[in-house]
């Protein structure tokens, strides 16, 4: 008779320490397999056969391996769809069962739902937790039980519910549990998976504490370097949230006020799921949008004539990276001063940045385009100018991504400020009569 194993499914959570299912798998009184599952349906998606954030979870599961390994473990290691994957380990070994850490997008959910039938199938169970945020859906509401639809009050009973809140965190002793291996698995390769090595640089998960202490002065200003970066590393947990949350609340309120907006804008994919497809505010959706491909290029290439947002756009084709006050000025232009839909830009966000994560790049784009919840109001809208003299006025940032700035290169404006702005609240206006 087979011995009974568990198995931990690693997913947006590559690392080893403070792991919510990975400590209650090894609890579980059998030895633990974890597992990686490269998803197709996920990466034959991707269009970049270098893609950065590919390159990140490949390089990540490659330390994993090797830590599992030296304790005498493995890292099991796939490429095919999850329910292939979990049909084939569910017949080959005894499965008490599978435990994994909740992810809330809408595939996420789905291909949960598929393997958790699957399991129970073969009398296994699939245990999941609480893991990539503090609090999730359910758990901040209103008084009267409703989802928030707007961050302050939101925020503030996120923090009444933090500070009363003892927070557990999850050593794991990689020596103790883990189903033994004689014969360590070879690693796929990302040429095997069809893909090569990024050229992009990926941002270090060590951040100066000065970093965070200054954060409220400095994460305006694009030319310094005055953000963590840390967005990839929360996407793929390769960093804990409860260890960052403990770090914001010890020393920056304003940056551990991003954090909670990230939770914000998973609380509102979780309650309004259609937020994927459509506006948040249904009648938003009415707004006629130009949709001018030619012009869409120029926002995409960074050569609208405009120079923050041109930085901008180049910034992130070149590094993946976009600063976060230039995100509001590059999404606030593409929807406002040329009327292409956010969803658009979205889409292009959602291809290029590292730090990709669905709730907050919708979230962000609904915001910028005033269809979100809590968004800024349609008749508000970005001055690209005036941005750059606030935030770079030694046009240093600029400079380091537009060098034709002052030459005969450089496009002109592709639209008049004057005359977009007005289209822009014209058109809204007249579109939610």
């Amino acid at each position: 008779m087979r011995e009974k194993i568990s198995i931990f499914w690693f997913r947006r959570d590559l690392r080893l320490e403070d792991n919510t299912a990975l400590h209650y798998a090894l609890q579980s009184g059998f030895e633990v397999m974890p597992i990686f599952i490269f998803d197709k349906d996920i990466i034959d998606l991707l269009e970049d056969r270098a893609d950065a954030r590919l390159s990140f979870i490949h390089d990540r599961i490659t330390q994993l391996k090797a830590a599992l390994q030296l304790a005498g473990s493995d890292l099991v290691i796939r490429y095919g769809t999850p329910e292939t994957v979990f049909s084939e380990l569910l017949s080959a070994y005894e499965i008490d069962g599978i435990y994994a850490n909740r992810d809330y997008e809408p595939y996420a959910i789905s291909r949960d739902l598929k393997i958790n039938t699957i399991a129970e199938a073969k009398g296994t169970q699939f245990y999941d937790f609480k893991d990539q945020v503090i609090f999730e859906k359910g758990e901040i509401l209103t008084d009267a039980g409703d989802p928030y639809k707007v961050f302050t009050p939101f925020k503030n009973k996120w923090l009444n519910k933090f500070n009363a809140l003892k927070l557990t965190q999850f050593p794991i002793d990689v020596t103790q549990g883990f189903l033994l291996s004689s014969h360590p698995e070879p690693i796929l390769s990302l040429s095997e998976l069809g893909f090569e090595k990024t050229k992009i640089i990926i941002p270090s998960s060590d951040v100066a504490e000065k970093v965070i202490t200054k954060y409220d002065q400095q994460r305006n200003f694009p030319a310094i370097p005055g953000t963590t970066k840390l967005g990839i590393h929360l996407r793929h947990g390769t960093l804990s949230v409860r260890q960052l949350v403990v770090v914001g609340d010890k020393l920056s309120p304003t940056w551990l006020n991003e954090l909670i907006w990230r939770e914000f804008y998973m609380s509102v994919l979780a309650h309004f799921p259609q937020v994927v497809d459509r506006a948040f505010k249904p009648k938003y959706d009415h707004v006629p949008w130009r949709n001018d491909e030619e012009g869409y290029e120029k926002w995409c290439e960074g050569m609208t004539g405009y120079p923050i947002v041109d930085a901008g756009m180049r910034e992130l084709n070149a590094t993946g990276f976009m600063h976060n006050r230039v995100r509001m000025v590059t999404a606030s232009f593409l929807t406002k001063h040329l009327l292409i839909d956010w969803r658009w830009g979205e889409a292009y966000f959602a291809k290029k940045l590292l730090d990709f994560e669905l709730a907050s790049n919708n979230g962000g784009w609904q915001w910028a385009a005033g269809t979100g919840t809590d968004a800024q109001p349609y008749f508000r809208v970005f001055n690209p100018t005036s941005q750059m003299e606030k935030f770079d006025k030694d046009l240093v940032y600029i400079r380091k991504w537009v060098p034709e700035l002052d030459t005969s290169s450089y496009p002109k404006p592709i639209v008049d400020h004057k005359f977009a702005r007005q289209r822009a609240i014209d058109t809204y206006k007249e579109a939610l009569k």
